[in-house]
This record gives C-alpha cells, structure tokens and sequence, in this order.
C-alpha cells in the first residue's frame, strides 16, 4: 500500500511513518499543502491518501481536498479531524472523503491509521470493481441479446410435421447463488429451400462467451449467404461453409472452432438427408414403440469448423418413420453435470433419452421443456455451463 500524507504538524510526521510503515506500506508525508498536492499530482499511483482536515484551517483544508479531489477523484481519501472540528467533517464526507479518525491528544488513534487507510482503500477497489462488473455485464447482455436475435421466432413446418426449438446460453453461478446468463455459441435454424424441402442446422461454438457468440454470427451471416446457391447436398454445403469459415479469425483463433449438423429433410419422401462436422449424432424417437437411438454412423462425421480448410465431410441419409421425431441437439445438454461425492457426472445421452421417452404422451414444446428443465435439475443449481439447443421435428 502507497500512502501519501499531507500533516500539519512536522513534529508528528516521523511518528506518522512509524506507525504507517508496516506489511510493505510506503509512505511520504508532507507538512505543506502545495507540496503535498504537487507530489499528488506528480504521481498517479498512489494508493490512498491521509489528510488533516482542520490544517491551518478547516475552509483551507477543505480547499485543499477538493483540489486533490480534482487529479485524483477515484482515490480513496482518509481525513483526521480534531475533536473540536468533527461536524465540520461533514462536507468533506459528503465529497469524497471516505472515512476519518479522531485525533485526541494521546495520539492513540495512530495506532488505527494503518487498519483505517487499508479499509478505505479496500473499499475503493470493491467499489471500481462493481462498476467494471456492471459495464461488462452490460456489454456481455448486449452481445447476448444480439446473438439471441438471430434465432428464430417462428419455425417453417412442412405438412405433416412439427418442429419445435429452443436455445439457452450457459449459467454460472455467482456470490449469493445468483446466476448471470453469459453470452452464448449456440444456434439453430429451419429454413425453407427453393425445392419446399427443410433445412435443420444446429451449431455450436467451441467455448462460451463473446468469442462464441461471435463466431456464430459468423456462421449465421454465411448461412444466410449460402441457401441462395440451392445446395442439394448437405456434405458439399459444410465443405464450403468450412473454407469460409477457416479465413475468419474470430473463429479460430486460440483454437476456436465451430461444430455443426446440417441436414436437409424431404417432408414427401420423409427422408432427412445431412451431415456433420464434429456434432452429436441426429436421434429418432419412435412414438409408437417408445424407442429411441441414434442414426448414422460416428466414423463419417467430419473434423468441427474452422479447423483445416482442406476438411472433407459425407453425408448420411435416415428415414423419418411415421408418428416418430427426429431429435438434434448440442452437446451442452448431454454435458449438463453435477459433483456427486466428488465425482463429475453428466446428463449424458442415457439423460437425453429418458427425459424423451418419459415425454412420449406430451407436446412437442412440452418435451423440449422437460429436457431444459431436467437438465438444469440434474446439476443441483450449478446450471448449465455450456450454451444448450434443441431442435426437435415430429412426424405425426
């Protein structure tokens, strides 16, 4: 801790350093308001500073304040005021001034100088601190909300079918057990093709926050690019968003990357054709018999997004049967955890389908909500602490 003084009485300043100088404070005294306030001024780095509040006066002294107030007005300022003098403190207090001790004339309070000083500069600190955290909350809902608009309202739904989604980002929990919904990576999409068929796109960008979010802008604004050049093939369409994507640096640096499934469902022949780049395998949920697996095969999904701009991918082909959904999602539903006895343990896939198969008599938006809300629960209030989507199609 750096201490400047500005004493009024020289005899003191050398007992002043005596009691101040302790667990690596630095301390300088002045006895003269003009060179106390140009050693302020000369040096930004102070910690705090210590003042008399009645030196030669009270109106000089306050004087003296408010012109320190001026080159350091976010620093924290501690006053000593006589015992006659301490309604006049008020002022002071009511512009800046921190805190303040009595002087009595045993000297006693010196020995409070060092524990009131670091308290106030304490405070100070917490104080910019919250007010950083507000700005940057600001700033992380902001990009949220901006990501958040990209998702869609109103989904396109084929005759025949049902499409319900929804679209998280992650939580963490912070002192007092409130949450703060960080900005997310997430995102999902139903698009009409020229051809009447649908487009079902669920991705996810590696990490949280606003890296992830705004590589996802990256991919939505190329998604959007894209559907014009009327791709028929789902591998080809991931081929070349993943070119694109490899020249955008927001993307990948530090190793960033973009997992996605893409698909293309026929709602006449009832056929969803698709593939994936580092994505959690597509899920059909049969209605009628109650079971559900997953579809295609593991070894034919391509390297994630962004990585290596020479990646190849395949697409794979799975019927959509009768009273059946098709589930996709991101991972961060099955990697929804909790410490049990200090073992990490996740939602998992074995999660994800019992929530769908305890959900087979409900609604389509009902059953999305039981797989938010169960695996939320299943964390034991930690909440999710990556961005989670889903993106369900019923067949009826």
């Amino acid at each position: 801790m750096r201490v400047l003084v500005g004493w009024d009485d020289a005899d003191e300043a050398e007992l002043l350093k005596l009691y101040l100088d302790v667990d690596d404070t630095e301390v300088e005294v002045h006895t003269t308001w003009d060179d106390f306030l140009a050693a302020a001024k000369k040096d930004p780095s102070w910690d705090v500073f210590l003042i008399s509040t009645s030196s030669p006066d009270v109106d000089t002294a306050y004087e003296a304040f408010m012109k320190l107030r001026e080159v350091s007005a976010d620093h924290a300022v501690v006053g000593a005021s006589s015992q006659e003098d301490v309604y006049r403190i008020a002022r002071f207090l009511t512009t800046g001034l921190r805190s303040y001790v009595i002087r009595d004339h045993n000297k006693d309070y010196m020995f409070l100088l060092h524990a009131a000083l670091q308290s106030a500069m304490e405070s100070v600190r917490a104080e910019r601190e919250r007010v950083i955290s507000a700005k940057l909350r600001q700033e992380i809902d902001s990009v949220r909300k901006l990501q958040e608009s990209i998702i869609p309202r109103l989904l396109n739904v084929p005759k025949g079918y049902q499409i319900e989604g929804r679209y998280e980002s992650s939580e963490i929990n912070v002192y007092g057990g409130l949450p703060v919904t960080m900005a997310g990576g997430d995102y999902y999409n139903a698009l009409t093709m020229p051809d009447g068929n649908i487009a079902l796109l669920v991705g996810d960008a590696s990490g949280h926050g606003m890296k992830a979010c705004m590589s996802i802008m990256t991919l939505h604004t190329l998604i959007q690019m894209f559907p014009s050049k009327r791709y028929t093939d789902p591998a080809v369409f991931v081929r070349d968003i993943n070119e694109s994507l490899c020249s955008h640096a927001v993307v990948n640096d530090d190793g960033g990357f973009i997992t996605l499934l893409y698909g293309i469902l026929n709602p006449v022949k009832h056929e969803f054709e698709w593939a994936a780049a580092g994505h959690p395998l597509p899920m059909i949920h049969d209605l009628t018999t109650n079971t559900l697996d997953e579809r295609g095969s593991t070894d034919d999904v391509g390297m994630p997004l962004g990585i290596w701009e020479e990646a190849e991918y395949v697409s794979q082909k799975i019927d959509v049967p009768e009273h059946s959904r098709l589930a996709l999602y991101s991972d961060g539903l099955a990697e929804a955890f909790c410490d049990d006895e200090g073992r990490h343990v996740e939602f998992g896939v074995p999660g994800i389908k019992r929530v769908l198969q305890e959900s087979v008599q409900s609604t389509l938006k009902e059953t999305v909500e039981a797989l938010f809300q169960s695996s939320h629960a299943f964390t034991q209030g930690l909440g999710r602490h990556d961005d989670t989507s889903v993106l369900i199609v019923q067949r009826d």
